[in-house]
């Protein structure tokens, strides 16, 4: 039997795109723990006084 080697899997979504890191998993994503847990960083920037 023959091992067949597993392509490294590449990010499908450009950074940034907030719209996809909002969506939720489905049901039986969550069901098979097919998700991953996201957290959003902001930078606050404010013009010195």
């Amino acid at each position: 039997m023959k091992k067949t080697k597993k392509k490294k899997q590449e990010p499908i979504y450009a950074a940034g795109n907030e719209d996809l890191l909002k969506k939720k998993a489905g049901k039986k994503d969550r069901q098979k723990g097919n998700y991953t847990l996201v957290t959003t960083l902001s930078y606050d920037e404010v013009d010195p006084s």
